[in-house]
């Protein structure tokens, strides 16, 4: 346990390391140190602080998941800052794998946070999507890909995922159970 809890405490400092690279990059070199990722954003509450420098509604939005009672406020939708900043609190019935489709956004940044159960995410950078499913709907912000994820990754209750518009494609919902989980949806 403790050797794990050692690698758990690296692989986060790895994270952090690489997010302050990431944030104090340029946007055209921000544009391209995303390009160059392998994989999705993934961290725990205890470090949400090194992610409000990202976009200046992050902070607000790892504030409303910080909030003690979250696990028992209502399903549906809460409004942070209008249509800028807002999300969803939602309890569905995990999907196989096979069932789960890639999906990207143009105008959204999602922040994704599991309460309960085991989600796992398919992931794949958005340019390297091709095999379209169902065309972007600006009304939606939403598109789907046939392609297969480049990775898969089991996100445990208490730690939240970052899906960066335009650039990362990603297969939510996928695991065993009912998964209860907070969905920010930030304006880019």
């Amino acid at each position: 346990m403790h050797i794990r809890q050692s690698i758990k405490s690296g692989a986060f400092f790895l994270v952090a390391v690489l997010m302050a690279a990431f944030i104090s990059c340029s946007k055209s070199e921000q544009s391209e140190a995303q390009k160059k990722r392998d994989s999705m954003i993934i961290d725990t509450l205890d470090h949400a602080e090194l992610y409000y420098s990202m976009h200046p509604r992050f902070q607000k939005a790892f504030e409303f998941l910080q909030q003690p009672d979250l696990a028992e406020k209502a399903l549906g939708r809460y409004e942070l800052e209008g249509d800028s900043l807002f999300c969803t609190i939602s309890k569905d019935s995990g999907r196989t794998r096979e069932e789960a489709k890639l999906e990207a956004h143009k105008k959204y940044i999602d922040i994704q946070y599991v309460i309960a159960g085991d989600e796992t995410y398919g992931w794949k950078l958005f340019e390297n999507c091709s095999d379209v499913n169902q065309p972007y709907d600006e009304s939606k912000d939403i598109m789907f890909f046939n392609d297969e994820p480049t990775t898969w990754t089991k996100v445990p209750p208490g730690s939240f995922v970052i899906f960066m518009a335009e650039t990362d494609a990603h297969a939510p919902v996928v695991g065993d159970g009912e998964i209860h989980k907070v969905v920010i949806k930030v304006l880019k």
